[in-house]
């Protein structure tokens, strides 16, 4: 059986083609490879015609992909770690590979109402996201239980108000800190890094375990900003520097701590996770972290 999944692109400052627009927007179609193997059996359509890779997408279309599905009466069953639960918000631990939201089945948006208690607030709702990680990224994301949580949480990342901090492994020689500054899609962007261990790779020449303040919220901003100083993220799949792919182990970029003023008590918080054990493999003396 198929089902029609629908994705409403939003304005975006620089046109780009829909093979590399078009990457995790649903979640069957999480690689440029799968991409290409839909647009190929005519399965993705843009504004009601059949879409190619050739096919330009500006701002404002309506994508359409008719997914297969072998039984469209398949319940959601995803068990989420969740971080910290109040009546009013909550913070779970991301695993990679799974959408944060949109129009695809398997996503954390899901999956929340199965995995949080339900609050006992007046205006109490059903939980969701108040920000996204890409579908490979792992670590923590934020979730509002309540109206005018899910408000005042979207008033703190829309001043910058919440203090995100992620850990990534990258490629290549690298200063001990440092910032980078580069627009991203016209739209000024800033980044910093520091290097907290790196490590000889025969392959790679270096392997670094860094730490990231991103300053501003671009799409895919520090896997940009990373590729543009050309010290890309282990794994990563869509900005590489050509031989340096890692294939199967997936993208080394983790959310690990969130810090912001609770939207209701005020209370100062500072949430932090462990990092996946692939990062410890590599850097096995950063076990604690």
């Amino acid at each position: 059986m198929s089902q029609k999944e629908i994705h409403k692109v939003e304005n975006i400052s620089n046109p780009q083609r829909l093979q590399e627009y078009g990457v995790g927007v649903f979640q069957q179609i999480s690689t440029k490879s799968a991409l290409k193997k839909a647009l190929k059996k005519n399965l993705l359509s843009v504004d009601g015609k059949i879409a190619s890779t050739a096919t330009l997408i500006v701002g404002g279309e309506l994508i359409e992909y008719q997914s297969i599905k072998n039984n469209c009466n398949n319940r959601l069953v995803l068990n989420l770690e969740v971080v910290y639960e109040d009546e009013y918000l909550a913070v779970i631990n991301k695993q990679a590979g799974i959408l944060v939201s949109g129009n695809g089945f398997k996503t954390v948006a899901n999956a929340l109402a199965q995995n949080l208690k339900n609050s006992s607030a007046v205006d109490a709702v059903s939980p969701q996201p108040c920000h996204r990680l890409d579908y490979a990224t792992t670590g923590l994301l934020l979730v509002g239980k309540t109206s005018s949580a899910i408000t005042k949480l979207n008033q703190l990342f829309e001043h910058k108000k919440i203090e995100k901090e992620y850990f990534a492994v990258t490629i290549g020689g690298m200063d001990p800190v440092g910032s980078i500054h580069s627009n991203i899609d016209d739209k000024p962007a800033k980044s910093s890094f520091e290097v907290l261990e790196s490590i000889v790779s025969e392959r790679f020449s270096y392997l670094n375990l860094v730490k990231l303040s991103p300053h501003t919220g671009r799409r895919h901003q520090l896997r940009k900003h990373l590729l543009s100083i050309e010290n890309p993220i282990l794994g990563d799949a869509t900005y590489f520097l050509t031989g340096l792919e890692l294939k199967g182990k997936g993208l080394y970029l983790h959310a690990k701590s969130l810090r912001f003023q609770h939207p209701v008590t005020n209370e100062e918080m500072y949430i932090e996770s462990k990092l996946p054990k692939k990062f410890t493999k590599l850097f096995p003396g950063q076990l604690y972290l």
